[in-house]
């Protein structure tokens, strides 16, 4: 994997902060003293027969920011076991972090330090609703978007606290960088404005899964998992095969036939049912998420998210991505599974999400106060300043054509959901949105992005075309 790939905003070391950056080698000489936690941490992600892992490193006071006064926390840049994706974590899943993240990292291979990027900081509002057993589980953290950042076995980072300053910088918008001045003793500055627990978190996704995909034996997680969508593909299968329009109703009659009323037996909407890359197609290491599988009721809506983790991907780089979500979600975040139901890449492949079944009603975490009776795809990158592909948001309105359609739903139309909770509807309030809706939508949030939620319109007609309405 090559290339430094950039989340919404690019920051020069010159108009960063004046920090004192020691040489990545000599720099692990100066790590602090690994917490217990820590420890055991890294001794289980170090595992040579898992495929994956995950550094989690504590990030301690640096300097103090010259215009606020406030302690500036971050790690020097070091040398660290190869990674490709990272993310910042803490202990309380309420808090939030307010405040500016900012990361380079060195190029495996080359040696080449990247300039620094910020990390988008609100996360929470992917994930699961308020006070349900997920979100409230033993183990769930706050966290920042995860960022893609390529290969990479160097890293530093800062955490500039920003106290009610809101959203951040999703949106692109070149904020620029505070001066800061004088580094504190370890341990001094007061950072209370900032969530505890602070820690890096470097994820490796991994080149192959613990069975390789293509080998006979699997273990009893993922034949249960392939299982799942045995009415869809042959078990062990590494992509379920895209249908033509009349095969795709015959599917639609096995599957829903029993629910159907004669109107919708004799003219079904749905449709044609997409490829979709199976979660043994992009190599998901079934040991790390929860057993079991949790459902929803009827799908009534889709939500549409971008991942907030950068655009300079290959889409051969894409099953490593989902890989990395996954890992970042499950270990690093503590949630039972990755969060969305699929995802898409810019060149419009189409991958399976949370475990359970793509044509059954997957409960994801994927919009927060909104899981029950929908399901969330995320579009791979950052559409806060550039637009999506033609391609996704093809991909999107193919998938949800078929989606809904499993479930009667018109694309075009709206619907009433019933709020678990969140910041723009209390708990128990019905709420009419588009059966194609953007995360902010439900969520005061910027994801999708802007130039993603511009195109939802076009989803939306195009879907109801392939539905034939």
């Amino acid at each position: 994997m090559r290339g430094i790939l950039a989340s919404s905003i690019g920051v020069t070391c010159a108009a960063a902060l004046a920090l004192p950056l020691a040489p990545p080698a000599a720099a692990a000489d100066a790590r602090p003293a690994p917490t217990a936690e820590a420890a055991t941490r890294a001794a289980v992600t170090a595992r040579p027969d898992v495929p994956g892992s995950t550094q989690s490193l504590p990030l301690r006071p640096l300097t103090r920011d010259r215009a606020s006064g406030a302690a500036v926390l971050g790690l020097a840049p070091r040398a660290v076991r190869p990674f490709s994706l990272l993310g910042v974590v803490w202990d309380d899943p309420a808090a939030e972090l307010h405040g500016r993240v900012q990361v380079r990292t060195r190029e495996a291979g080359t040696g080449a330090w990247s300039d620094w990027r910020y990390v988008e900081t609100h996360y929470a509002d992917h994930g699961a609703d308020p006070g349900s057993a997920e979100g409230t589980a033993d183990g769930v953290r706050g966290a920042t978007a995860p960022l893609w950042v390529g290969e990479s076995d160097g890293v530093e980072i800062r955490v500039l606290p920003e106290p009610g300053e809101g959203e951040g910088v999703d949106e692109g918008v070149d904020e620029g960088v505070g001066e800061v001045t004088g580094v504190d003793e370890p341990g001094g500055g007061d950072h209370s404005v900032l969530p505890s627990g602070l820690r890096l978190e470097l994820v490796d996704p991994g080149d192959e899964v613990l069975e390789g995909p293509r080998t006979g034996v699997m273990s009893a997680e993922a034949t249960a998992a392939s299982a799942a969508n045995s009415a869809l593909a042959p078990l062990g299968s590494l992509e379920i095969p895209e249908l033509d329009g009349e095969r795709t109703r015959q599917e639609y009659l096995t599957l829903r036939g029993a629910d159907l009323t004669e109107q919708q037996r004799a003219e079904p909407y749905i449709g044609p049912r997409p490829a979709v890359v199976t979660r043994r197609g992009w190599g998901a290491d079934e040991s790390l998420r929860e057993k079991r599988f949790v459902y929803t009721g009827k799908v009534k809506a889709a939500f549409v998210h971008h991942t907030a983790s950068g655009n300079n991907y290959k889409c051969s780089q894409a099953p490593s991505l989902v890989r990395g979500f996954y890992r970042y979600h499950v270990r690093s975040l503590g949630w039972r599974d990755i969060g969305y139901n699929f995802l898409v890449d810019k060149c419009g492949r189409i991958y399976e999400g949370r475990a359970g079944g793509v044509a059954k009603p997957v409960k994801g975490a994927h919009t927060m106060g909104f899981n029950t009776n929908t399901t969330g795809i995320a579009v791979i990158g950052s559409y806060g300043s550039k637009k999506p592909s033609s391609s996704a948001v093809k991909a999107v309105a193919r998938l949800t054509a078929w989606k809904l359609g499993l479930h009667g739903m018109n694309p075009r139309a709206k619907t009433y959901l019933k709020s678990g909770g969140g910041n723009l509807y209390r708990k128990g309030k019905k709420v009419r949105l588009n059966v194609i809706s953007g995360h902010r939508d439900g969520f005061n949030t910027s994801c999708p992005g802007g130039k993603l939620y511009k195109k939802l319109g076009t989803a939306r007609s195009t879907a109801a075309r392939y539905q034939g309405r």
